[in-house]
């Protein structure tokens, strides 16, 4: 009898990476989308993701007033800062440093996004993430988490600050993203350190290195960049000499058609001038 061996693990090789593009948003907020615009185009099941960074009050006070969102969800992730949330569903709370707000907008509601502060640095990460076509009318709903709730995964070189989905090593995040699997992880390397870190293969994989470089498969990319993933099972990276300190975010593609106008994520134009008739409706 010939014993059968266990299947090799194929780390995932780097395909492009990209700076992003300046924009702003909402009452002119100056930001930068990673994901989601000329210079990276939207990776299922993750629509669009801006990065956000000034310590000039001018660049973000104006905040994002009320705007109405359908059919996706919003993660927004605080490295610096106070931002205070509230909706017309009578929802309101204050994400700090090193918090998450995971927000399924569903069916539809008014929020405003403000920040609390008048000076220092304001610094995070928003991400959408898309809604199946069974989940886009669901009611709305908020998950938020402090720092002091989001759990670590500490290894020789490596802190692992697990916000979704579970790690190698069992540590598993307060958030729950069961329609897409999703991982969040905000993952910090000394200088020279490696890590190894198993991922589903069916999942599309997004590297947000926010500090220092990142060397994966002999590729190296630095701040401030995003680099999308190829097929595998496994991430290898080794952190440069100024180490690195980046976002590793995985799901599962939903391989949905995808009709998009503003705030509003469907699944036909149909639903999306649904969406804007409720909207100018009231019903939201």
């Amino acid at each position: 009898m010939t014993a059968t061996s266990a299947p090799t693990s194929i780390a995932r090789p780097i395909v492009s990476v990209t700076k992003g593009s300046a924009a702003s948003d909402g009452a002119g907020v100056k930001l930068r989308r990673m994901v989601g615009g000329p210079g990276q185009a939207s990776v299922d099941p993750f629509l669009m993701l801006d990065f956000f960074s000034s310590d000039e009050p001018s660049d973000y006070l104006g905040g994002f007033p009320d705007h109405p969102h359908r059919g996706f969800e919003t993660v927004t992730y605080m490295l610096a800062g106070r931002m205070r949330h509230g909706d017309n569903k009578g929802h309101s709370g204050v994400i700090e440093a090193g918090g998450v707000q995971w927000m399924t907008a569903g069916r539809g509601l008014v929020h405003s996004e403000m920040p609390e502060q008048e000076h220092g640095l304001l610094q995070g990460f928003q991400l959408w993430v898309n809604l199946p076509a069974r989940l886009k009318m669901t009611d709305p709903r908020y998950a938020e988490f402090p720092a002091s709730a989001i759990p670590t995964d500490t290894r020789p070189g490596a802190v692992i600050k697990v916000v979704a989905g579970r790690t190698s090593a069992s540590v598993e995040g307060p958030v729950k993203a069961e329609h897409v699997d999703a991982r969040y992880f905000d993952i910090a390397l000394d200088p020279g350190a490696e890590i190894a870190e198993p991922l589903p293969r069916d999942h599309s994989g997004l590297l947000v290195v926010f500090e220092g470089s990142l060397e994966v498969e002999g590729r190296t990319t630095d701040a401030l960049s995003v680099a999308v993933l190829g097929h595998g099972d496994q991430l290898r990276a080794r952190a440069g000499p100024r180490g690195a300190r980046f976002l590793l975010i995985t799901g599962r593609p939903l391989k949905e058609p995808v009709a998009w106008y503003g705030p509003f994520v469907m699944n036909t134009e149909a639903e999306l001038h649904q969406a804007v008739s409720d909207y100018q409706a009231g019903r939201f």
